[in-house]
């Protein structure tokens, strides 16, 4: 995931240009809200994702003046507000966490799972795995999913959480530690996809 696509090449440019046609920043936004919006609802399950979604790209809409232009693509700076916003929601998000542990109806499995046999593991351990997660400290939850549900690679969660590198290579191996602890011999790099993120 670190190389950068056409889309995501043209994000800086897109941003400079709606600095004078606000209206060009609606290109920022379609190549990135379908995967954030995922990623929110993941995090905080369909009610507050839109919300989240919504005060995101306004957000950065109103910050795009500060923008870093020589960062071609502009998702971690999008993950990075959108973790912020969800931080305001940390009590919906354990919540709802708990509740996938309670009834094991994660809003988003399908599109995380592709091949059947995968869909019914993380169906059966996917409650297990929701409460590892909410037991998490946050900083160490925000990181792991980033890299983990959102893609990002640790320099970019690293950039999404204005924090170091090594900072983030830290939590996420202590929340992989706890995560293993908690869920025994289950491997969670098998439900996070972790093994397709390089750092």
């Amino acid at each position: 995931m670190s190389e950068t696509s056409p889309s995501e090449a043209d994000d800086a440019a897109a941003i400079e240009r709606s600095r004078h046609h606000p209206e060009a920043f609606a290109e920022v936004f379609r190549h990135h809200a379908p995967e954030l919006k995922r990623y929110v609802t993941r995090r905080l399950g369909r009610d507050a994702a839109e919300d989240v979604v919504a005060e995101t790209f306004l957000a950065a809409f109103r910050q795009r003046d500060r923008y870093d232009l020589a960062r071609r693509n502009a998702r971690p700076w999008l993950y990075g507000i959108a973790t912020n916003l969800i931080g305001r929601h940390v009590r919906d998000e354990v919540r709802h966490l708990r509740a996938v542990q309670r009834t094991g109806a994660d809003p988003v499995t399908e599109p995380f799972t592709d091949r059947s046999d995968e869909r019914v593991s993380a169906q059966a351990h996917g409650p297990r795995l929701a409460g590892a997660l909410a037991s998490l400290p946050k900083g160490h939850r925000d990181a792991l999913l980033l890299v983990a549900w959102g893609g990002l690679t640790y320099p970019e969660a690293a950039h999404a959480l204005n924090v170091r590198v090594g900072t983030v290579r830290s939590r996420i191996n202590r929340a992989r530690k706890k995560l293993r602890r908690e869920l025994g011999e289950i491997n969670p790099t098998m439900f996070l996809k972790e093994e397709t993120v390089h750092g």
